[in-house]
């Protein structure tokens, strides 16, 4: 199944849900027309936020872990090449919609102590994705195609894991050097990462609170 049948298949799903819930059905007054709106904004908050939640659960503590421990690590380098833009676009993406959401449902001036934090949780999630989608990402980038040069030189990265990597390291100074480099740039990527990862876990600890089912 291709990615558009995939898609598809989500909106004919998400649209059925909202073809038969009972506030689709009868006349509306405009006050019945405003909760209504509430509920669709309700719905894209919603909707982005677990999104965004499982996209970097999977990507930060499943998926990479899975990929570094069997493909070969060059291999591995270009998969995440193509997929960590993807990725931080992605949940970029959804925390925008999320955060707008909730701005909407709460508007600064008339909202809680709990709810101006939880706006704050929104906006650092978005930040620390933008920072990683547009600084770390393609400083990461350049600096693992910079050193696979240096590698297939050496002879290595056809291996999977770091041993081959670290021992060649000590006898050949540039590569220690990248590799050191190479460390502090993923580094302070990973450190965004999970400080946005927090930050949606902050948001869902309050949503849970929320939910009445």
């Amino acid at each position: 199944m291709g990615w558009l049948t995939r898609f598809l298949a989500a909106v004919a799903f998400l649209a059925a849900g909202v073809i038969f819930s009972p506030e689709t059905f009868g006349s509306l007054s405009k006050g019945e027309n405003s909760a209504k709106v509430l509920i669709v904004v309700k719905l894209a908050h919603l909707l982005s936020f677990a999104t965004a939640w499982g996209a970097a659960l999977w990507a930060t503590f499943i998926g990479g872990i899975i990929m570094f421990k069997n493909l070969p690590r060059h291999q591995f380098g270009n998969l995440q090449s193509k997929m960590f833009p993807a990725y931080f676009t992605l949940v970029g993406s959804c925390c925008a919609i999320s955060l707008s959401a909730f701005g909407y449902l709460h508007p600064w001036k008339s909202s809680s102590a709990v709810e101006k934090y939880q706006l704050g949780f929104l906006v650092a999630a978005f930040a620390f994705n933008l920072t990683n989608l547009l600084v770390f990402t393609p400083m990461t980038i350049d600096m693992m195609k910079q050193r696979h040069k240096v590698e297939r030189e050496n002879n290595i990265g056809d291996e999977v894991g770091w041993s081959k990597n670290r021992e060649k390291a000590k006898t050949i100074p540039k590569l220690a050097a990248m590799n050191k480099k190479f460390g502090m740039i993923h580094g302070l990527s990973s450190l965004a990462n999970i400080f946005s990862f927090g930050s949606l876990a902050m948001h869902s600890w309050y949503l849970a609170g929320k939910m009445d089912l």
